[in-house]
């Protein structure tokens, strides 16, 4: 144990708790904000409509998310969107004096940010209360310490000033979990747990069949976290304990505020644990000074972003961990863009170190990304991170599992993206019924995927809320593995003995699509579930700008796919319009490589579409193909479009074939390979 935790005083919260503040209703009517704002309290209940489906990108905008300490304080809830407009202008909260925010369903959904409850507790929050709550979300509430509830009745009490029984919020809770909350947080937990302090229950579930995720997790469950054991028998729905970690990886939003945190409860002589199974990434804010309004610019905030990219550097410096950073800006890449990263964090992850059954997290929630190949990979927040770096594991409760079974042949040009389009429009998936849940797909129609198409599936996990997606490894995974890293097919088939599911494992639904009924969808702007047929868009929708890449699209099939649209409409005598903007964005040098060695970027820079190197770019409003204006409409082949996600225009979702035959037509369309859309 490191020197400096072993006579550390643990703190715990009292058994009673008052919460001395005001209530602020996020809801969907922008005066109605703005007057609480101003002081005025609304009487409860009432008959006002809140907000649902509040993401991460509106409590803490992409831009927010270059603050990593106490400033964010002063920008909680600056995205939210009220009656089509935002009320809430920095330092509001924080000035309002508020210690409960109110919410309606799904609150926290989406990116895995844990600036974002940062941000409220730094503002004065330390209650959120909503219908229901994403995974992530409410997991770094109570790693940090902010308390979480769907219990409305606990607003009268608040403004009466009752004091409430701590156990009000850990009622329900498994003993790790109620442990956090009586700590105050996961890093007060874990320094009582490694004094021996408190003690993790055992887990007793006898042998059962199990799925592929429980499998895997039974196998790295920790049994002793002082003598290193690892594995139980078996595990079900609702074990709750610690998992020991494969591999651990951040990137440059959340390393900073991590290495803060290291610095101030470890030391920052200290060293973390295996720092071989580490890896840091600069990805997200590579070509962030070419998406940066001028007036960001002049308000300093592109100096505080190269701050993260600095203190992450120094950061891997001082503990010997592989950094994958940015490539020198010192020319332009071949069509005019600088060169960026090595590589987007997913997909390096899948190309270069995920192997079938391990254990897998990061700090996104794209982290699934990696269970193409029947990785246990899942997003955690930053103080996750951090305390996985003391310890080498992570805590988990065992989700329940839903099957999604993909049956039946894919017509010609429908794809991995139309398939998550379709599931994410499912009502089990709409209403929410999936958020926090495995997700395992499985069917002739996933089997017949490559690991590429696989990925996209277990990536957009997150836009279903689940804990994480999975699929079980097979022969194509071999072969990915063998041609992608060199491995010898020998070495890597005894890693996938066991790594099914057994007949009789207990799933809590089982979604059937059908994929011979399906056709190309596209999600209206607003939320990846809002898909359609794209023949049911009725009025032609005109678009100004066409994003191909980031780490759901950028792989080297998501080229393919590109490369064969922009091919056909240059056979066709067809170019991208002049009025409309093209961009596509590969996951890595190595796919970069691929388009170079295939011939792609010519076709490419033919069709008159801009080739960027790996980045996020513009699928967290970062750089080249986000909009600056609401009018402006885009099609995009990213993984979710939230309000502001790539700026605020108009983005629909989209599979690679469509977004690439909606930039040669200049509307969206889908892709037919003999009938190359006429222009407008």
């Amino acid at each position: 144990m490191h020197e400096s935790l072993k006579q550390r005083p643990v703190s715990r919260l009292p058994d009673h708790l008052r919460f001395t503040g005001r209530v602020l209703f996020l809801a969907d009517d922008a005066d109605l904000v703005r007057r609480q704002l101003a002081g005025e309290d609304v009487a409860w209940p009432a008959d006002l409509s809140l907000r649902d489906n509040i993401s991460t990108d509106e409590i803490t905008p992409a831009y927010i998310c270059y603050y990593y300490d106490e400033t964010l304080g002063d920008f909680p809830y600056l995205g939210l969107r009220a009656s089509g407009e935002f009320p809430i202008e920095r330092g509001a909260v924080r000035a309002g004096g508020f210690v409960c925010s109110v919410a309606g369903k799904r609150r926290g959904k989406g990116s895995s940010r844990e600036q974002s409850p940062y941000a409220e507790w730094c503002a004065g929050i330390r209650l959120v209360i909503a219908e229901s709550i994403e995974r992530i979300y409410r997991e770094n509430c109570q790693n940090l310490g902010v308390l979480t509830s769907t219990d409305f009745g606990l607003i009268a009490r608040i403004r009466r000033g009752e004091t409430i029984p701590l156990r009000e919020f850990t009622d329900g809770e498994g003993d790790i979990t109620r442990g956090i909350i009586e700590h105050g947080g996961l890093f007060q937990y874990n320094v009582a747990r490694l004094q021996g302090g408190v003690r993790v229950p055992a887990v007793t579930t006898p042998q059962r069949p199990m799925t592929l995720a429980e499998k895997i997790i039974a196998r790295h469950w920790v049994t002793d976290l002082a003598s290193d054991s690892v594995g139980v028998k078996a595990v079900t729905t609702g074990d709750e304990g610690f998992i020991r970690t494969d591999i651990r990886f951040s990137h440059e939003y959340v390393t900073p505020m991590a290495a803060i945190f290291w610095r101030n409860y470890v030391g920052e002589r200290e060293r973390i644990v295996d720092p071989a199974s580490v890896f840091l990434f600069r990805d997200h804010l590579t070509f962030l000074d070419l998406a940066m309004t001028d007036e960001r610019k002049a308000q300093g905030l592109l100096d505080v972003a190269l701050e993260l990219k600095q203190k992450q550097e120094t950061f891997a410096q001082q503990q010997g961990i592989r950094l994958y950073g940015e490539l020198p800006r010192g020319g332009k890449g071949r069509l005019g863009i600088p060169t960026g990263s090595e590589a987007i964090c997913h997909s390096k992850i899948l190309e270069a170190h995920a192997l079938p059954g391990n254990v897998i997290i990061g700090s996104d929630s794209h982290t699934p990304h990696a269970g193409a190949i029947g990785a246990f990979a899942f997003g955690v927040g930053t103080t996750a991170v951090f305390n996985s770096w003391l310890t080498k594991d992570v805590r988990i409760k065992v989700p329940p599992s839903v099957l999604v079974r993909v049956s039946g042949r894919a017509p010609a040009g429908v794809t991995a993206k139309d398939f998550m389009l379709q599931i994410l429009r499912h009502p089990y998936v709409k209403d929410g019924y999936a958020i926090g849940k495995i997700v395992e797909y499985a069917g002739e129609a996933v089997e017949a995927l490559g690991i590429d198409e696989r990925a996209t599936m277990t990536n957009m996990a997150a836009e279903v809320g689940a804990f994480t997606g999975i699929i079980r490894p097979d022969e194509k995974a071999v072969e990915f593995l063998a041609r992608e890293r060199g491995l010898d097919p020998a070495a890597v088939r005894p890693l996938l003995d066991g790594l099914f599911s057994d007949d009789g494992a207990d799933y809590e639904t089982v979604i059937e699509i059908d994929a011979s009924a399906l056709e190309p969808l596209v999600a209206l702007p607003g939320d990846p579930g809002n898909g359609l047929f794209i023949r049911e868009l009725g009025a032609r929708v005109d678009i100004d700008i066409a994003y191909a890449g980031s780490c759901t699209a950028g792989k080297k099939s998501d080229m393919d796919m590109y490369a064969a649209v922009f091919h056909d409409a240059l056979a066709h005598g067809r170019r991208i319009p002049e009025d409309v903007r093209c961009y596509v964005q590969c996951g890595s040098q190595e796919v970069k490589q691929y388009c170079e060695e295939q011939g792609y970027l010519d076709v490419f820079r033919d069709v008159g579409a801009v080739f960027i190197e790996p980045s996020c770019g513009a699928c967290i409003n970062a750089g080249p193909g986000v909009s600056y204006d609401a009018g402006t409409v885009t099609i995009s082949a990213i993984n979710r479009n939230f309000p502001g996600r790539s700026g605020p225009g108009q983005l629909y979702l989209a599979s690679p074939y469509t977004t690439a035959a909606s930039a040669v037509a200049g509307y969206i369309t889908a892709w037919e390979p003999e009938a190359v859309p006429a222009g407008r």
